[in-house]
């Protein structure tokens, strides 16, 4: 269960980390870099911001338990898979044209002599990443909030440590093929996070004294009699599978059908977005082209 935090964490550290770097490289590149401290006046108020969230949010699930403690776990996981997919198809559409848009907003700020709109640019930037993370991190607080909290100080060790050499210009990355990538296990993540999210409100509803019906019937059970068994959901590798891809031994029928769907549709546009060259292929063989292509 330490996995999904700390991959999750250090994918968003990681992509607030390269925005920042490009705002401090631009400002630098163009001679200002006495402007660089409102880029971390803005990068400080949205860590501390997010960090005061997410505590709150870990007090207030401290205090819950039964239907209430299901009810916000699937709530959290819900919104948390709303967020992520918005992000992905915002980045699917704009990762080739973060650059210049960081760049334009930061010259718009130094011209008009507005230089909080620097500051307001890198919170934006960093604190997007941060409600993103906490709202993972919530999610996942049923699963064990002592897995839960350790992934997240690994993975932003290991952000903080990479963001070092990036900003001492030794490492670079390019942004259109890491948010690609990185899109796609942001997939993975948000379908487990759908999937998990239907299936902690079937349980609510079923505490509350609702029948589910067929909706909360069980779809499969693929289980091994022995909950030791590495294949088992709650044996070690069931268990990583379960922390990473959603992964369930005897899901409900509306979970897997909820699972399914997402995969259908949102796997669907990362292709349609991602490998463009690949239905262009198709078409010509067919002997024709998309009326639209997606941008």
């Amino acid at each position: 269960m330490v996995l999904a935090p700390f991959l999750i964490t250090f994918r968003e550290g990681l992509e607030a980390a390269l925005i920042i770097a490009i705002i401090v490289a631009y400002l630098i590149r163009i001679g200002r870099t006495d402007l660089r401290k409102y880029a971390w006046y803005g990068t400080g108020s949205a860590i501390i911001l997010s960090a005061v969230l997410g505590a709150l949010i870990l007090i207030f699930f401290g205090n819950l338990s039964g239907v209430s403690a299901q009810l916000f776990e699937g709530t959290a996981a819900i919104l948390a898979t709303v967020v992520l997919t918005s992000m992905i198809f915002w980045m699917a559409r704009n990762a080739k044209s973060i650059k210049g848009s960081l760049q334009e907003k930061i010259d718009v700020s130094i011209s008009r002599r507005h230089l909080i709109g620097i500051t307001a640019v890198s919170f934006i930037a960093v604190f997007r990443e941060g409600i993103e993370t906490v709202l993972f991190l919530a999610a996942l607080l049923g699963s064990g909030v002592a897995d839960t909290m350790t992934g997240f100080g690994a993975g932003m060790a290991l952000t903080v440590i990479i963001s070092f050499f990036l900003f001492k210009g030794t490492v670079k990355l390019p942004l259109d093929k890491f948010f690609k990538y990185t899109s796609v296990l942001l997939i993975v993540f948000a379908a487990g996070l759908f999937g998990y999210g239907i299936h902690e409100y079937i349980e609510a509803a079923e505490g509350m004294g609702y029948e589910t019906g067929f909706a909360g019937m069980e779809a499969y059970n693929i289980n091994p009699a022995n909950a030791a068994n590495p294949l088992h959901e709650k044996g070690w590798l069931g268990s990583i599978l379960k922390s990473l891809v959603g992964y369930d031994g005897n899901p409900e029928v509306l979970r897997m059908m909820g699972y399914m769907s997402y995969w259908l549709f949102i796997g669907g546009f990362y292709i349609s977005v991602y490998n463009r060259p690949f239905f262009d292929r198709i078409f010509r063989m067919n002997g024709r082209r998309p009326a639209v292509v997606p941008e």
